[in-house]
């Protein structure tokens, strides 16, 4: 039953664990793409509130890019602040109280083309304006493959690209972060991308990309070695930061969501943590954050499910070490009130 949306997912409920820990959700999304064919065509406000009050103790969130909402007029690199405008509203709706005490987009990620290199700053300022009190930085998602199922966000070596670092270095000239997206044989490319512009802090998302279905399948060894490595060279830059997440997707290969009962904390717990614990072992605690990537991994588990599983796996680490994963670094890094 792939996909298979709330009524699925409430087929497996479990306590809450732990409820009391605080969270702070670095990687959710909102979006409105009714007209498209994709699982949960809406998330919104009252979308999110419903998965974050499941039980755990959500106390913040960050809103992550989702090319959704941008204007309709107007110069096509200027599109993307509407976004931001929109986010700006939900979330002062959420810091009103009136939907609970979790402060939904506490920080907001917007998007920037940074292919337009200093020029990059005119459309900065614009979503600075549009959010003067929550907007922290942008993503730009760099992901290329050969495979030929895959729709590629950009062409290949962009993050080598002398335009591309131009725009990056006014984003850390500004104070601002920069988000990005890619698959596990472009880590390598982004550690030198990181060492060449050292004062940007940069935040991977989804532990670094994996893909192991389609064009991947069957390489399971080989796509290991090459994302350890990768995973390596990228957390040896300290300007580099990492969100754990994102395994629910289909292309990490698990396939979680084609089951008739979704899965179990205790088995995805299991499932994840030779990655997760990799990561950690890499980047340390104070540099990893747990992400729900929501919607997209809702497609595999509830959220409840999934920081069950969080919980479990990280259960041998130190409450210091656990509070940075699940709250501190994201605090940090997104310069969140607290």
């Amino acid at each position: 039953m792939p996909f298979g949306g709330n009524d699925w997912l409430d087929m497996v409920r479990e306590p809450t664990l732990e409820p009391d820990i605080p969270i702070c959700d670095p990687h959710h999304h909102f979006w409105d793409f009714r007209s498209q064919s994709v699982p949960y065509h809406t998330y919104l406000l009252h979308d999110l509130i419903g998965d974050i009050g499941s039980g755990h103790n959500i106390v913040s969130t960050v809103f992550v890019e989702a090319r959704s909402m941008y204007r309709s007029g107007g110069p096509d690199h200027l599109k993307s602040v509407g976004e931001v405008e929109f986010v700006q509203g939900l979330a002062a709706a959420s810091a009103s109280g009136l939907y609970g005490p979790s402060k939904a987009a506490a920080a907001i990620v917007g998007h920037a083309d940074l292919k337009l290199g200093t020029q990059v700053e005119e459309v900065l300022n614009l979503l600075k304006l549009a959010s003067p009190n929550r907007f922290r930085g942008i993503r730009h998602n760099v992901t290329w493959s050969p495979a030929p199922e895959i729709e590629n966000r950009e062409s290949q070596g962009l993050l080598g690209d002398t335009t591309f670092r131009s725009g990056a270095r006014v984003l850390a000239r500004l104070g601002l972060t920069f988000d990005t997206m890619l698959f596990f044989p472009q880590l390598l490319e982004l550690a030198d991308f990181a060492k060449a512009i050292p004062d940007l802090k940069i935040i991977l998302n989804h532990a670094g990309g994996v893909n192991r279905v389609g064009f991947y399948a069957g390489k399971e060894d080989e796509i290991i070695r090459t994302w350890e490595k990768g995973i390596s060279e990228v957390s040896s830059c300290p300007n580099v930061y990492l969100k754990l997440g994102g395994l629910g997707m289909p292309r990490w290969g698990f396939e979680w969501y084609k089951r008739d009962l979704p899965v179990s904390s205790d088995e995805l717990a299991s499932s994840m943590a030779p990655f997760m614990n990799y990561c950690i072992e890499q980047f340390g605690p104070d540099r990893c954050m747990f992400e729900s990537n929501f919607p997209p991994d809702k497609v595999s588990y509830s959220y409840n499910i999934m920081y069950n599983a969080f919980k479990k796996l990280s259960k041998d680490y130190s409450v210091v070490e656990r509070a940075s994963m699940f709250h501190d670094t994201a605090t940090k890094v997104y310069k969140i009130e607290v």
